[in-house]
């Protein structure tokens, strides 16, 4: 029996075992906008008078009255990209997962789409780039999915209809005015605010009430599902289109939402017997995440979650930016662990350059990885959360868009569990080599401990602690990991 495209059908949904296992994750977060190397949300920016990205695009490209987003469309080649070499390094740095971008706010589509002709096959690098991501995924073994930035497209265009205030070109309509491209640019008047191109206030819904755009989003989102047949499909907000707060009582609001995740889950039960998709939208209430698995952008929870979640982050900006500073190994790997301990998982962007490659940073982030998993992934790949998620003084920041790194002490251990196994990891080692555990208790027997990459230590358990005594070398210079076996 399939979903129907009601919450009461849809809250049925179960997690898939992948999923549950995976605990990492790699994204290409990759388009037309990466090809200024100037940062996200390039193409709403540009024409906005005076933004950063404003002045770049003018001084570099010339004004938006005359060269606009299409024409950046067009810069884009890809012509250095390589999906399975890069698939390669990707899960030899640890993911069991890969999701490519099928579109952005900017409605280019990476894919051959029959409803929109501003598409990676037609314009810029004249290849299917969603189709080719797939190839090299199920090549390697890995699930497969996509996500979709469509649903706040209308209202967050509107700035293409703008027009500059002050200067050579003021009054001037910028190209997204131009009726040749409307279909592209899309005929959203009814969001632009007299003079509100004064500023990019933001104060704007994020999903329109258009009743035209909603069918075509939806349509969209069919042809994406029945093109790829993903395994994980991701909405860049809170479940379409009902903003954060939207009751699911007024269930009309979700009504194309609700169908787009009906089909996703229905086309792969009809590919494998049983749904194994994965739906990931943002509004954090049970009775609205349950209809997938939640997605928190940038940030995390407070503690273990009785279902699967996810972060989606990345190194730097969104897309490409020269201006940005990449997290670090250790970094990332901090996060991670956090993350699997409280029953999360991490979709991490991997910044690409406009012709498709990736920097010398990037790819020195990557092979760390590469060197860590295998010596601390058993605690990681296909583990479950413990009866608390960790012990210590310190806490992960948690606060909307802020990823600062944590300053950790020798008290400091996040856990996973394996069966009879107890991981504990180490967030700093500590400088006499002596660890200290207080979470087990008197009926937690332990039998032996390894340390991760190096093997079994002495031990000792009295009064509800345990003692480790570590070897004076550890194995990674990055966070280590005890395997604490338990009778």
């Amino acid at each position: 029996m399939g979903f129907e495209p009601t919450f009461e059908s849809i809250l049925q949904y179960e997690c898939p075992q992948w999923f549950r296992d995976a605990k990492f994750g790699i994204w290409s977060h990759w388009g037309p906008q990466s090809v200024p190397m100037y940062g996200d949300w390039y193409a709403r920016h540009m024409y906005v008078q005076d933004s950063a990205q404003y002045l770049y695009h003018v001084r570099h490209y010339g004004h938006p009255s005359t060269f606009g987003y299409k024409d950046i469309c067009a810069l884009w080649k890809a012509e250095c990209f390589d999906p399975e070499e890069l698939m390669r390094l990707y899960k030899r740095a640890g993911a069991r997962y890969f999701v490519g971008q099928a579109m952005h706010h900017d409605h280019f589509f990476n894919y051959a789409s029959k409803l929109n002709r501003f598409n990676s096959v037609q314009v810029g690098p004249k290849k299917d780039i969603c189709g080719l991501w797939k190839a090299a995924a199920t090549r390697e073994g890995l699930p497969f999915g996509l996500t979709e930035h469509l649903g706040a497209t209308f209202s967050w265009w509107r700035t293409n209809k703008w027009c500059d205030t002050h200067g050579p070109y003021a009054g001037v309509p910028y190209d997204g005015n131009d009726p040749r491209y409307r279909d592209f640019y899309l005929d959203n008047y009814e969001h632009v605010v007299p003079g509100e191109n004064r500023a990019d206030t933001g104060a704007h819904p994020w999903y329109t009430a258009n009743a035209g755009f909603r069918k075509y989003w939806l349509e969209v989102v069919k042809e994406v599902v029945d093109l790829y047949e993903p395994d994980l499909l991701y909405s860049d907000g809170p479940l379409p289109f009902g903003d954060h707060g939207a009751s699911p009582q007024g269930a009309p609001a979700f009504a194309h939402g609700l169908q787009a995740v009906a089909h996703l889950y229905n086309t792969s039960a009809r590919k494998h017997g049983r749904n194994q998709a994965v739906y990931n939208q943002k509004d954090r209430r049970p009775e609205i995440y349950r209809v997938g698995v939640l997605d928190i952008e940038k940030s995390q929870l407070p503690g273990i979650n009785p279902e699967p979640w996810q972060t989606d982050t990345c190194i730097g900006n969104w897309f490409y930016d020269v201006r940005q500073k990449f997290k670090q190994p250790a970094h990332v790997i901090e996060m991670l662990i956090d993350i699997v301990a409280k029953n999360g998982c991490m979709l991490l962007n991997i910044l690409q350059k406009p012709d498709g490659s990736i920097d010398a940073e990037s790819r020195y982030l990557l092979e760390e990885l590469a060197g860590w998993f295998p010596v601390c992934g058993e605690a990681i790949h296909g583990t479950r959360p413990w009866r608390q998620y960790g012990e210590g003084d310190s806490r992960v920041v948690i606060e909307g868009f802020k990823e600062e790194k944590a300053t950790w002490n020798n008290s400091d251990f996040r856990f996973t569990t394996r069966g009879q196994t107890l991981y504990a990891f180490m967030l700093k080692a500590p400088e006499n080599r002596i660890a200290v555990l207080k979470s087990l208790g008197e009926t937690d027997r332990v039998l032996s401990v390894r340390l991760l990459g190096a093997g079994e230590c002495e031990f000792r358990q009295a009064f509800g602690v345990l003692t480790v005594k570590l070897p004076s070398a550890l194995p990674t210079s990055y966070t280590n990991a005890l395997a604490i076996q338990l009778a």
